[in-house]
């Protein structure tokens, strides 16, 4: 059925609401800020409006309605708990302007979950201030500067990369003005040391890498890596946006890196669709903990307040970061406790490794090792159709795709991360459904190539959505 836009039904003087008059006494908009013309809205009851809103939001998908293979990475599920405890009121309501002594609360809240961290990836502190994980790196990469600026090492210009990092790395780096080089991975999925000899020299300040990469494979020389790098006086930096498959197993600082951020919003419980909210917490080791961003929370006899360096790199936010954030975390770290937060990193390695096992006469698997959280194919083994169409006819079985053509080492890559959450009955019928869509990439091409068939919006010409894109109402009814 067509669900008419609310603008079709507006008729005049349906008013759904009013609001209230001005209580400011001797308030007044000044002329030059009212608008000059009345404000194109739709005029309909509160009954066109709920209706409206709510139908809308059922067309949305997301982790709350099903499978979402995109991972801990973009949506994983999130326990309603820590939404729950994060909606208080004492916690909702607070305001950074106020004083010290009434925020005491919020100060441990954040001093408690630096100790948790600290626990689990073994850096020396951490800095609750960057909004994102691409701000933690920003940051990161800030302190790494900064460290070779103190010591008189000017000429530490380039950041490498390699070819399986996360995407953002080398963006962060460029922001931060480093030359990026990038280093190539063997047939492995690993950083092909070699080629990482031939490019460390006293101009390199350090390297970006997570671990397990992009690929989802676990980078085995990661001492060696280290190595290299410290002998070299570089630093490593670790990406922790797959932080979620070795969480209380394996310590970003026990492999040798100085500095890392956190993305709390993937893989500590805060959601992450529509684009945020998100928090990048940044950790080092002990010699870098004084360049961390201002300021820091501490705990003293009084109880706890601010600490301010002035060996820091600066502030880097407005006020203390997202604090609604680092409750949710503090409470998924709480909830499991230390006895089963290891079951994370297990649960999710045991699923990604049990769907490249049940697809892998479907899909070509590059890559034929262990793999941590996640899965790259790299498109079918057979039949007539592309990584796209392969994304696109899991719309029609109710599906959110996975992530296609990332990783770039591989031409057709399709990235499949379950998380630990996911049922060994959810994860089965996905499999079934990757199967049957391989053979009808065989069989029936077409229905892959017309995909999808069954979705609200039919197949896009994707480059006339991107050039042209349809955001106004009136410009739809054009084209209906």
């Amino acid at each position: 059925m067509y669900d008419k836009l609310i603008y079709e039904i507006s008729k005049g003087d349906r008013i759904a609401y009013s609001l209230p008059s001005n209580e400011i006494e001797g308030f007044k908009i000044a002329d030059d800020l009212r608008r000059k013309t009345p404000l194109d809205m739709p005029e309909v009851t509160e009954l066109d409006v709920v209706r409206h809103y709510t139908k809308l939001s059922l067309k949305n998908y997301g982790v709350d309605q099903g499978f979402y293979p995109l991972g801990s990475c973009t949506m994983k599920y999130n326990p309603k708990i820590d939404e729950e405890i994060a909606s208080l009121s004492g916690f909702m309501n607070i305001h950074p302007l106020q004083s010290v002594d009434t925020l005491q609360g919020a100060l441990k809240i954040y001093y408690e979950t630096s100790l948790l961290l600290k626990e689990l990836t073994g850096m020396e502190e951490f800095s609750f201030n960057p909004f994102a994980g691409a701000h933690g790196e920003l940051v990161g990469l800030m302190i790494m500067k900064q460290y070779h600026i103190n010591r008189g090492d000017f000429k530490r210009t380039k950041v490498i990369v390699p070819n399986s990092a996360h995407g953002t790395n080398p963006a962060s780096s460029s922001v931060c003005g480093f030359e990026v080089i990038e280093v190539e991975s063997t047939d492995k999925g690993t950083v092909d040391i070699e080629k990482l000899r031939a490019v460390v020299d006293d101009t390199v300040a350090g390297i970006m890498l997570t671990n397990p990469n992009t690929v989802g494979i676990f980078e085995k020389d990661i001492l060696e890596i280290a190595k290299i790098m410290h002998d070299n006086g570089s630093l490593l930096y670790y990406d922790g946006a797959n932080l979620n498959a070795v969480l209380g197993t394996v310590r970003p600082a026990d492999m040798g890196f100085d500095i890392m951020h956190i993305n709390l919003h993937k893989t500590f419980s805060t959601p992450h669709g529509g684009g945020g909210p998100g928090s990048g917490p940044v950790g080092v080791k002990k010699e870098l903990v004084d360049l961390l961003p201002n300021p820091r929370v501490v705990k003293n006899k009084e109880g706890y307040d601010f600490l301010y360096s002035d060996k820091s790199i600066g502030s880097i936010s407005g006020f203390y970061g997202n604090f609604l954030v680092v409750v949710r975390a503090y409470c998924y770290i709480l909830s499991l406790g230390k006895e089963n937060i290891a079951n994370v990193s297990k649960l999710a390695v045991l699923n990604a490794n049990y769907i490249k096992e049940s697809l892998k006469d479907c899909y070509k698997l590059p890559i034929t090792g262990l793999c941590k959280h996640e899965v790259v194919f790299d498109g079918l083994i057979e039949g007539d159709a592309s990584t796209l169409e392969v994304a696109k006819r899991l719309l029609d079985y109710g599906y959110h795709p996975p992530t296609i053509y990332f990783p770039l080492l591989f031409h057709q890559s399709i990235m499949i991360e379950p998380t630990e959450n996911e049922s060994r009955e959810t994860i089965d019928d996905f499999i079934k459904v990757m199967k049957k869509i391989a053979v009808e990439a065989k069989e029936t091409p077409e229905l892959l190539h017309n995909a999808p068939h069954n979705t609200i919006v039919k197949r896009l010409d994707e480059v006339k959505a991107a050039r042209f894109p349809i955001v106004k109402y009136k410009d739809l009814l054009r084209t209906q």
